[in-house]
């Protein structure tokens, strides 16, 4: 239904407006994040300023927006409660450091490894996150102070201003794509409620956005160990959420533009961000997969469409806060439930009964993890999901075939992978009891696999030599020979033949 409606190349003056477009997206999502860390609204808009700025300069995915993100929120909520925030800026200067290393010691390419299922599993369970963020929304604060959900005409005039949001941002490509359709639906419909004096909640409804530049400041806290062993535990888990969405959203940006982005730039580029950011009072950040949705969407392809985002922000809290404080709310949720229609992988749900089973449920658990949990976990769940049924698929596919030659001798020619998960079937398969006093192992077509493979070859010949049975193992490679410990002298060469590949295993190293 709703369709990415700009092209595939980079243009600035669509770079420009899509900028503006996303820096309005911008302030509620930082002041909304800020809160959820526990942290003022400028703590979360100088992330965004700060951390998109610098992702989008030396960043190595042109189009994608950074900024402080709910994901690491959610992690930095007791760090600030129990310690302070000033921990907090520090935790974030060394969450920006490990980054870095993990750029330079190429980990970007990693993000690889991440199946299809789970990719489709982060996507739709991040488009149930940012929908289930909008509802909070929805919530006023009654005469006791708690909060309640609308009802009557406050209801219905934020769901009239959402659905017209909505509808702008739809059908306006279709009269002219000069100008994208988001930034028409936030201006034209907050003129809208102006003109005709509608009551509806607001920007500034939430919290003040002005302030000034972000100053330089050093950390207020202990430099020592034990400093340390309170914000490196933190760091970690933000370090790992913070690559992990923004390499992921790489990845989905990559797919959207039909271009390819440089992962272990963009490691060095977060991490440089967020140390930046700590020193300068902002709150850390990583990729904003609806941010980076809306620039994508409206048009924003080059790096001059995250630069433009991040200054209009920083434009906006020393100028312009109070027109941005007078949006409506309700614009600027339905913006993000586009978004989240945008993001959401509707095909997922028609493919679910025709993908293998271990696939749907891989998908499933990912987009379930994500909503409850954290990204990191839902990513990493799904990825050693993912490995156990490779694994497991694969141990089926060993199979040992047992004849005899002419000479009486037993011949067992085995085929497929042997590996930890094989193993087991690859001993089973072997009758030291029943064969001739002379046993020929043949490993023609099998690749041993790992150092577990190794063990059981030797336990294999342990099992013949104990019985005083001869054992001749052919074609297993030179590096095989050098591992064994009990069979490498059983192991027949032949140099013409012999297979050379290397074997998973630090033995050697």
């Amino acid at each position: 239904m709703f369709e990415l409606h700009a092209s595939k190349v980079s243009n600035l003056k669509n770079d420009v407006l899509s900028g503006l477009t996303v820096a309005l997206a911008l302030v509620p999502e930082a002041i909304a994040f800020a809160f959820v860390a526990g942290v003022g609204p400028l703590v979360g808009l100088y992330a965004a300023f700060i951390v998109g700025l610098i992702t989008a300069v030396f960043g190595g995915r042109p189009g994608m927006i950074s900024g402080a993100t709910g994901a690491m929120a959610v992690v930095m909520v007791s760090l600030v409660a129990t310690y302070g925030i000033d921990y907090l800026f520090a935790t974030v200067v060394l969450t920006g450091i490990l980054q870095i290393l993990a750029g330079v010691f190429k980990m970007g390419k990693f993000i690889r490894l991440v199946p299809h299922p789970v990719m489709l599993g982060f996507v739709n369970g991040l488009a149930i996150v940012i929908f289930l963020a909008q509802l909070s929304q929805f919530k006023v604060t009654n005469a006791a102070g708690e909060l309640e959900w609308m009802q009557g005409a406050p209801l219905y005039t934020m769901l009239g201003l959402i659905l017209l949001t909505m509808a702008v941002i739809h059908f306006f490509p279709k009269l002219t794509k000069a100008v994208p359709s988001t930034l028409v639906a936030i201006v034209g419909v907050s003129f809208l409620v102006f003109g005709l004096g509608l009551d509806t909640k607001l920007v500034g409804d939430v919290a003040s956005i002005a302030g000034g530049l972000p100053t330089f400041s050093i950390p207020q806290v202990p430099f020592s160990l034990e400093t340390l062993k309170i914000i490196f535990p933190f760091a970690i888990v933000l370090a790992a959420i913070g690559l992990i969405e923004s390499l992921l959203t790489l990845t989905l940006i990559d797919e959207l533009t039909g271009t390819r982005g440089r992962s272990n730039k963009e490691c060095i580029a977060q991490g440089a961000a967020n140390t930046v950011t700590g020193f300068f009072g902002g709150m850390g950040g990583c990729a904003m997969i609806g941010q980076s949705m809306i620039n994508v969407n409206s048009g924003g392809r080059g790096r001059a469409s995250g630069i433009t985002a991040a200054l209009a922000l920083l434009g906006f809290i020393l100028f312009a806060s109070g027109l941005i404080e007078q949006i409506p709310l309700a614009v600027l949720v339905g913006v993000m439930f586009i978004v989240v229609i945008g993001t959401f992988e509707w095909s997922s749900l028609r493919i679910l009964g025709k993908v293998p089973k271990a696939d749907a449920f891989v998908l499933i658990l990912v987009s379930a993890v994500t909503v409850y949990s954290d990204l990191a976990i839902a990513v990493i769940v799904g990825v050693i999901v993912s490995a156990l049924v490779f694994a497991w698929e694969h141990a089926k596919h060993i199979t040992v075939t047992r004849s005899v030659d002419e000479n009486g001798s037993t011949v067992y020619e085995v085929n497929g992978p042997i590996f930890f998960g094989s193993i087991a079937n690859f001993l089973e398969q072997f009758s030291p009891e029943k064969d001739s006093d002379d046993v020929i192992v043949d490993f023609k077509n099998a690749r041993v696999v790992d150092h577990s493979a190794i063990e059981a070859i030797d336990t294999l010949a342990e099992r013949y030599l104990s019985r005083n049975k001869t054992m001749h193992l052919k074609h297993l490679n030179q590096e095989c020979k050098q591992l064994l410990d009990k069979a490498g002298k059983l192991v027949e060469l032949n140099v013409i033949e012999d297979p050379d590949y290397h074997i998973v295993s630090d033995k050697l190293a």
